[in-house]
């Protein structure tokens, strides 16, 4: 009874997976859509047509992730794994709250869907090219800036703020600056801004220590490649053992076995 049950458990993960890669491509289009319409509802406001092609897309997000959480055999696991998507699926119908005129509660929920838009670009990005680390983390970073930016100039405005963003070009710029530890003069003025200032310069520190170790690493083996190079390359390794091996099986052999 028990081993049926874990095969089935088996069986259901399975299914998961299948369902999952499956999925990979259009849902990662879909996220890409999903992040230019949230940045353009940040940035300018949105158009009723692009309000319904939003609404359908969240619809398809909402079914895909009931699926999963039906076909997924441990459902306590899989929310454990997926409770930030839950969230930000959650957000969308809390939009009512402007209609209630609670500014703090909206920009609140601002920021929920702006976080939450971020990790589903980057589960949809790590899932495409998750053999492609340079490649993910350019692209995620791109995606970062675009939709970091919007909600800078949605929290941080010159209409609002003193000193604020006058345009989404001028956010962008201060974003840029801020992901490369560069800084401006500038610092929000508002929690949400700084809340989300705060999370963009902690991504920012760890791309940096990203790009840090791979270009060490792309010199070290520029080294190892070179005969005078400092540092020992696959080949010097590879001959190294070679004589080691060599030195054991010629040790072995000059062995004498004692008389009995």
């Amino acid at each position: 009874m028990r081993l049926s049950t874990m095969t089935l458990q088996l069986e259901r993960w399975r299914a998961l997976r299948h369902m999952d890669e499956w999925l990979r491509t259009p849902m990662m289009i879909l996220s890409l859509i999903w992040l230019a319409l949230i940045v353009i509802d940040l940035t300018v406001g949105t158009s009723p047509l692009l309000g319904v092609f939003a609404t359908i897309i969240w619809i398809v997000f909402i079914a895909e992730f009931v699926v999963r959480f039906l076909i997924a055999p441990d459902k306590r696991r899989f929310l454990k794994r997926n409770w930030l998507t839950l969230i930000a699926l959650i957000v969308p119908a809390l939009r009512l709250f402007r209609a209630l005129a609670i500014l703090r509660a909206a920009r609140g929920i601002r920021l929920i869907r702006i976080v939450g838009t971020a990790n589903r670009s980057m589960r949809a990005l790590q899932a495409t090219l998750r053999r492609r680390q340079f490649g993910y983390v350019t692209m995620l970073t791109m995606l970062v800036i675009a939709l970091g930016s919007a909600g800078m100039l949605s929290f941080e405005p010159a209409s609002e703020v003193k000193g604020g963003f006058v345009d989404y070009w001028d956010a962008l710029w201060w974003t840029g600056m801020l992901l490369t530890t560069i800084g401006s003069q500038f610092w929000p003025a508002t929690t949400e801004g700084r809340v989300l200032a705060f999370l963009l310069s902690l991504y920012g520190l760890a791309v940096l220590g990203y790009l840090t170790a791979t270009f060490a690493s792309f010199f070290i083996g520029r080294d190892a490649e070179e005969e005078s190079g400092p540092v020992a390359g696959a080949a010097e390794l590879r001959a190294l053992q070679a004589e080691v091996a060599a030195l054991r099986r010629a040790i072995e052999s000059s062995r004498v076995t004692p008389p009995g």
